[in-house]
């Protein structure tokens, strides 16, 4: 699996999952819902979390590379 594309809402979430070789519409979607005892959603929703916390805002540097 290369990476996911996560579309999520309150306590429902879809993941995307891309394969390699693989178009995403050709892809498997997993439609999660957080269940107590469940772990698989906070799994996906934490990835999210820790990848939005380590984020930085585009600078015009990034953009033009001066």
């Amino acid at each position: 699996m290369l990476y996911n594309s996560i579309y999520r809402a309150d306590d429902e979430m879809l993941a995307n999952t891309h394969v390699y070789g693989i178009g995403a519409y050709m892809a498997p979607v997993f439609h999660l819902r957080r269940l107590p005892g469940g772990g698989l959603f906070d799994t996906f929703a934490n990835s999210v979390q820790q990848t939005w916390e380590g984020a930085r805002a585009v600078t015009k540097r990034d953009i033009t590379g001066v």
